[in-house]
């Protein structure tokens, strides 16, 4: 555990801390238009957190036509990159502010050390989000190898609408990693965490107010796979999907795609730590280590 990080100081934030239960639409945080909810239970003793909103078909719908409503009128796809660096650089500030606050979401949520949210998860979310902020002025266009009185010119443009889906085992850093690229590139981003551990995710949109991201731009939809994820997944509205989970759920989320508008489909599926060691290998001590940490890091819960 980092020095700076006490006891005293972890009980002294936590007594102040909020647990956010709405989903995040349109600049604002609301409940399910059913009004349907479920319970957050945290894994450290079985207990319910907070009834968290359960996103229904309805809401998904609603956050489809704002999220394109959005992307069509410019105020994000059509921005300077300079804009969207400065907006991205300050939503890492905000990361970093509250970098106690959000590792404690994390631990409460999902059951991950305090060290582990603090001292690797917060820091590298916004290490992230800096770097792709700083790539936003540095990526070019192409102009491609033609004949000489030729010229095709090949230009990177925002997808769409993007739904994300990410799982429970990093619940922030892994949010991180779909709304980081989605967000320079001038998506209008959707984004699922696991039912499992929301929260930290919810949190995260008002955040990106803060940092003055305009309304609209991002949403969070908690719910479950079957509810949630499919409407995302078989939304005709939605041009790519970027999902980290099972191998199970990914084949589900093509078919969705299949079965709707052939969406974009970006599919992250883990395994279990397999490891292959040669008969040649010469340090079999360091072999076990890295297969041991490979194997049982964060609580074992990686892949």
């Amino acid at each position: 555990m980092n020095d700076s990080l006490t006891p005293e100081l972890i009980e002294k934030t936590k007594a102040k801390l909020s647990f956010p239960d709405k989903l995040f639409i349109g600049g604002n945080y609301a409940n399910s238009l059913t009004g349907k909810t479920f319970n957050n239970i945290s894994p450290i003793d079985g207990k319910n957190i907070n009834d968290v909103t359960f996103s229904q078909k309805e809401d998904i719908d609603a956050a489809v036509k704002i999220a394109r409503k959005t992307f069509d009128s410019g105020v994000w796809s059509k921005s300077d990159p300079s804009f969207r660096k400065k907006i991205l650089l300050k939503f890492a500030d905000l990361l970093e502010k509250h970098h106690l606050e959000l590792a404690l979401l994390d631990t409460i949520d999902m059951g991950k050390t305090i060290s582990d949210t603090y001292n690797a998860d917060v820091p590298a979310s916004v290490d992230n989000i800096r770097w792709y902020a700083e790539i936003i002025d540095k990526l070019y266009d192409d102009i491609a190898p033609t004949p000489y009185k030729t010229l095709a010119m090949i230009t990177k443009e925002p997808i769409g609408v993007v739904a994300a889906i990410v799982p429970w085992n990093y619940p922030l850093w892994m949010a991180i990693w779909k709304l980081g690229p989605s967000l320079i590139t001038g998506n209008s981003l959707l984004l699922k965490p696991a039912e499992q551990s929301p929260l930290s995710a919810i949190r995260l949109g008002e955040l990106l107010m803060e940092a003055g991201l305009p309304e609209g731009v991002f949403s969070v939809l908690p719910g479950d796979g079957p509810t949630t994820g499919k409407a995302l997944a078989s939304h005709n509205d939605v041009d790519c999907v970027a999902f980290t989970g099972s191998g199970e759920v990914g084949k589900l989320i093509l078919q969705y795609s299949g079965q709707s508008n052939m969406k974009r489909v970006q599919l992250e599926c883990g395994g279990k730590s397999p490891n292959i060691v040669f008969a040649d290998h010469n340090n079999l001590d360091l072999v076990a280590e890295k297969s041991a940490y490979a194997i049982f890091g964060n609580q074992g819960e990686v892949c």
